[in-house]
């Protein structure tokens, strides 16, 4: 009997183990467990308002650190998780990388971190300033606020290669999807987070496709007349392709359902945005989430949370940098 019960706790632990590697695998780039609110309430209790009065600063000089820092939250938490990667300067680093090179506010993050290591040394990772400035600038910008779980820690590795996969302006809602299931997020987190594009510009550059073909004729259907004449007027073909133009057209700088609005009127800039409209399997929550008394600014927060948590560095990995342009 001793034999037997000693073969089957074996048999059990190996069982065990082969479970928890392959656990591991699939959990590393979707949503981990680690972090949790209050993280700093007793090594920095500060932190959060030292973050929110940097933000603020940044804010009262230049409006358009809004959409670039929540922007920057994006592209960090799609590229090995939410590690502060996108932050560090570099030859060939996630900042170089063509998604990244019109992102803004990292002066923001620099002059939080400064006031952090000088009010708690080597305590707040910038992965965590990044996170809670995210959550700032949409506050600033007339959304609501929430709770911000806080505790990452620094990656060590930003190589712009690794911003290959990044969701792209003229991809289709099955790629979207695709890109988004990868990392633990679903369709509804899709269409939600989109809605972060009712604040901030994209150049003409990223979207003139649509407005013409070879001959100089529209090419995209989809656009409402009114709205095509427009955007033609604001990039013509042969145009700047670096002129700037409001995601959210008649709302480009406050935070509201008017994005939803525009997908339903043929008014989305973006294609990657203008389908969530077309495609059947993301119309019905734009349709929620443009009605009169939306749950958007609910359901930001809680697939912000989400996202914010994707391959979160935590524990003894990773570090925290004294700058959050370069590793320790």
């Amino acid at each position: 009997m001793g034999l037997v019960r000693s073969l089957c706790l074996f048999i059990t632990f190996l069982t065990c183990l082969i479970s928890s590697v392959h656990g591991q695998a699939a959990a590393r780039p979707g949503p981990v467990s680690g972090t949790r609110i209050g993280f700093y309430a007793t090594t920095c209790p500060t932190a959060e308002t030292i973050v929110r009065n940097a933000v603020n600063a940044g804010f009262s000089s230049d409006p358009r650190i809004a959409p670039g820092i929540l922007r920057m939250h994006f592209h960090d938490c799609f590229v090995q998780g939410c590690d502060g990667s996108i932050l560090i300067s570099g030859a060939n680093t996630e900042r170089t990388a063509g998604p990244n090179l019109n992102l803004r506010g990292f002066e923001v993050i620099d002059n939080a971190k400064t006031q952090l290591e000088a009010a708690c040394p080597g305590v707040v990772s910038c992965a965590d300033i990044l996170a809670l400035a995210a959550r700032d600038t949409v506050v600033l910008t007339r959304g609501s606020g929430w709770q911000v779980p806080t505790g990452r820690r620094d990656g060590r590795v930003s190589l712009a290669s690794n911003a290959n996969n990044l969701p792209g302006p003229r991809d289709s809602v099955a790629v979207q999807q695709q890109k988004f299931s990868v990392l633990g997020l679903n369709t509804r987190d899709l269409v939600v987070l989109s809605g972060g594009h009712t604040i901030g510009t994209a150049g003409c550059g990223v979207f003139r496709n649509r407005l013409f073909n070879s001959t100089g004729q529209p090419a995209d259907p989809t656009i409402d007349p009114t709205f095509l004449a427009q955007l033609q007027t604001q990039c013509p073909q042969n145009g700047d392709a670096s002129v700037r133009v409001d995601l959210d057209t008649g709302s480009g700088t406050t935070w509201d359902t008017s994005y939803y609005n525009n997908l339903s009127r043929g008014r989305g800039v973006l294609q990657s945005d203008q389908v969530l409209w077309t495609d059947p399997a993301t119309r019905p929550i734009v349709q929620q989430l443009m009605a009169p008394r939306s749950t958007f600014n609910g359901e930001f927060a809680r697939s912000m949370v989400r996202m914010s948590n994707i391959g979160v560095v935590t524990g003894a990995n990773g570090e925290i940098r004294r700058v959050c342009s370069a590793v320790n």
